[in-house]
C-alpha cells in the first residue's frame, strides 16, 4: 500500500475517504486507533494509503478536488 497523505484532520479523511470512494477506490486509514495509547491528545497523524495499482488514479481524483497541496510526495 502507498501512503498518499498524513494528517490530524478527520475532516479531511472524511473527505478524502468519499471521493475516493467515488472513484471506485478503497482506503486504509493506518493510526487511527492510536488515540487509546497516545491518550486522545491527537497528535499522532493518521495515514490515508491506497492499494499500489490505485495511486495514480487516487492522486489524480484528489489533484481534480483542489487537494493537491495535500498529498505525500511520491
Amino acid at each position: 500500500m502507498i501512503e498518499l497523505l498524513r494528517t490530524n484532520d478527520l475532516v479531511l479523511i472524511s473527505a478524502v475517504e468519499a471521493i475516493l470512494a467515488n472513484e471506485g477506490i478503497e482506503v486504509f486509514v493506518a493510526d487511527q486507533f492510536m488515540s487509546a495509547t497516545e491518550g486522545s491528545l491527537g497528535f499522532l497523524p493518521r495515514r490515508v494509503l491506497v492499494r499500489d495499482e490505485d495511486v495514480r488514479k487516487a492522486r489524480t481524483a484528489l489533484s481534480e478536488a483542489g487537494l493537491a497541496q495535500e498529498l505525500s510526495d511520491g
